[in-house]
């Protein structure tokens, strides 16, 4: 029985369509993601520091800031469930390329 290297595993699943297509649909989700989460991260300090844009009071002392603020909490607990979800249907994939790769099935 010829026993194959962890790198030799690892090119041989590399080379699967459905790791190709695992990696294509992970990048489609990822990127656009880590670009809104940064862009909506930073947006606090600087539209704090820089502007007088969320100076608004909207009840009581309530500001727009610390609405903007809260709304980190929630749009960081939903990107997550996005994820996840994501993360789930792509277990699939993983199980495929796995399934092509014993079975020499590569491209």
């Amino acid at each position: 029985m010829y026993l194959l290297s962890r790198e030799e595993e690892w090119v041989r699943v590399e080379r699967t369509q459905a790791f190709k297509e695992l990696m294509k649909q992970k990048k489609a989700f990822i990127v656009p993601a880590m670009i809104f989460f940064v862009i909506f991260y930073f947006g606090l300090p600087v539209l704090t520091g820089f502007t007088t844009l969320l100076d608004v009071q909207v009840v009581g002392s309530i500001s727009l800031a610390y609405l903007y603020a809260f709304a980190q909490f929630a749009m960081t607990w939903i990107l997550m469930h996005l994820y996840l979800s994501r993360a789930n249907r792509w277990d699939e994939l993983v199980d495929r390329a796995r399934r092509q790769a014993a079975e020499g099935e590569v491209s």
